[in-house]
């Protein structure tokens, strides 16, 4: 069922074609469009390129530069060849962001009568749920089915689960068995209060209509709150996960008549009293917390679960032989590659589907602390240590206990890690992050918002000659900045650094740096064309990383792009299933 798209040689090829390219091309991809002036960006492309580009209007930018499925090209004038060369190389090196044949229903076809209401998933599972959400859980819970029947579990863990709504559909619609681990205790509280609300609707349509039509519904999911260390190894992992299932109450008896009475009666409790913060983590630093949900009375938990009497005695008894497949929606920057991590190196976990995205938070060498990185929890102090007679300095490990110290999210391979040139700056990968289609849509409409490039890289020259020290400095987003004048959106922007509005420079100077916006969309452009190569060379070294290990993947198109930008899952699955 999942083979490899390609041999490990033109794997290898790619990796290296793409680091070749990317390289010659950093200083497109590495630049911010808020420089503009400020560094001179125009000028650093060949004077053959600015001479031909300069002229686009933004369908022809569109048309000509960014759109891959443009059959009918219509040149205002002659293009060098070393920029028909860039843009081919750009779009022949990259994954095609759609399906072929047999793939992704047509959104159109999916919401053709309600645009906000998929027509090819449960109405239990559209509510809560926005458009974009419901197409990528409808397909990815799908396909997380179809890779626990190929591997014989019916076990998910679904990391970085949110509000739960994959979850949900995974274990009340597909009949699997899923323990969902999400670090915000908000999303929790909301994941389960809307599992309540689904089971109480099954509740009703069965007394009304007889059975549920969901006659694969599994077992209410275990929600857990959690973060999971990238640095701690799997066993940890795992352990925690037994603990978390250990101490995930049971779902009361259902009593859909008194849920409002219930829900009216927690708002009061919650305004007299603050939200629990559940019991004191052990001294031991952990790769995620448990739960704040206070353990069920037969249920006495210690460092390693459950006792043996209770109710998921059993099933925990077994829990070290029990094979479970991972699976995570949009896990965030590392987060992605340790459960790919995990996966190559617990023997219990059998499968996996990872749906990746926010490239700009992967930890590399050269950035080894990115803006947004995700850290671990507060965690007690540990118990002071003896004084040391000698005063010898003292080595402090990070997660000692089973940690893999050393290992970035970029690169996974050792091949790509190899090869001259690797290296994605934080701006490269931030780039990767942003939607095509969205922007061939806005190009092609000549949308106001295109002019918000031009008033930031503006805004940001007056800022720098009056502060040079204020270099990308991050503005608070203006509401509608496209719908207002220039000087309006100036004044809004500098108050929210603090500065005065008499920075701003000279009128002759502003309307000169305005009335290049064409060339600023133009260069924004050439950026926006390397974000899916660069986006193409971080899953391709984790489709390395699992050929080197000795595992089969696949990396499909999954969602269809205009939905879902981050559309790629991989898939991957134990040989032996």
């Amino acid at each position: 069922m999942f083979t490899l798209s390609l041999s490990s040689q033109d794997q290898r090829d790619l990796a290296r074609n793409l680091t070749t390219f990317l390289s010659q091309y950093k200083y497109i991809s590495d630049s911010y469009i808020i420089e503009f002036f400020t560094e001179d960006l125009w000028e650093r492309l060949p004077a053959q390129w600015r001479e031909v580009l300069c002229g686009l209007s933004f369908p022809q930018i569109a048309d000509l530069l960014l759109d891959t499925k443009c059959q009918e090209k219509r040149y205002p004038s002659a293009w060098p060849l070393s920029l028909l060369a860039f843009r081919a190389t750009a779009h022949a090196l990259s994954f095609p962001r759609r399906a072929g044949q047999g793939g992704a229903v047509d959104p159109v076809e999916e919401f053709l009568k309600n645009h906000s209401q998929s027509s090819m998933l449960s109405h239990i599972f559209r509510k809560h749920v926005k458009p974009k959400k419901q197409h990528e859980i409808r397909k990815l819970g799908s396909l997380v089915k179809q890779l626990c029947d190929q591997t014989n579990c019916e076990a998910v863990v679904d990391v970085g689960s949110g509000q739960g709504h994959l979850t949900r559909f995974l274990s009340f619609g597909l009949g699997l068995s899923v323990t969902a681990i999400e670090a915000d205790q908000r999303l929790v509280t909301m994941a389960t209060k809307f599992d309540e609300e689904l089971r109480c609707t099954l509740e009703k349509e069965k007394t009304r209509d007889g059975p549920s039509h969901l006659s694969k519904s599994g077992p209410s999911p275990h929600h857990v709150v959690g973060w999971v260390n990238p640095k701690a190894s799997w066993e940890l992992f795992l352990r925690q996960l037994r603990e978390a299932e250990c101490t995930a109450a049971a779902p009361s008896p259902l009593d859909c008549s008194s849920r409002k009475r219930r829900r009216n009666s927690a708002e009061l409790d919650q305004t007299q009293a603050p939200l629990a913060t559940g019991p004191e983590p052990s001294a031991l630093s952990i790769p995620f917390s448990v739960s704040a949900t206070p353990p069920p009375p037969h249920c006495s938990t210690n460092s390693f679960g459950c006792s043996p009497h209770g109710r998921h005695s059993e099933e925990l008894a077994g829990q070290s032989d029990k094979s479970l497949v991972l699976t995570g929606l949009h896990a965030c920057g590392d987060l992605s590659a340790t459960l790919l991590r995990h996966f190559v190196e617990c023997p219990h976990v059998r499968g996996i589907t990872s749906v990746a995205c926010c490239y700009m938070k992967i930890t590399t060498r050269e950035y080894p602390s990115p803006p947004g990185l995700v850290v671990a929890p507060p965690a007690p102090a540990p118990a002071p240590a003896p004084p040391d007679p000698l005063d010898r300095p003292r080595l402090v490990a990070d997660n000692s206990d089973g940690c893999c110290p050393g290992e970035f999210g970029y690169p996974m391979s050792s091949w790509v890690r190899g090869l001259p040139g690797h290296g994605l700056s934080y701006k490269a990968r931030e780039g990767a992050c942003h939607a095509m289609e969205d922007y061939l849509q806005r190009l092609r409409e000549g949308s106001l918002l295109l002019r918000t490039h031009c008033y930031r890289a503006t805004l940001e020259t007056v800022i720098r000659e009056a502060r040079p020290e204020m270099r990308r400095v991050g503005v608070q987003t203006i509401k509608k900045a496209h719908l207002l004048p220039f000087t309006e959106y100036a004044h809004l922007g500098l108050a929210r650094l603090g500065l005065p509005p008499s920075l701003l420079l000279e009128p002759g100077r502003l309307e000169a740096m305005l009335d290049q916006e064409a060339r600023v969309v133009v260069y924004f452009s050439l950026a926006l064309l390397l974000a899916p190569a660069v986006e193409t060379l971080v899953l391709l070294d984790r489709i390395i990383y699992l050929q080197e290990n000795g595992v089969k993947s696949k990396l499909l198109p999954l969602f269809d792009p205009e939905l879902s930008p981050r559309n790629f899952v991989l898939v991957a699955m134990k040989t032996d299933c």
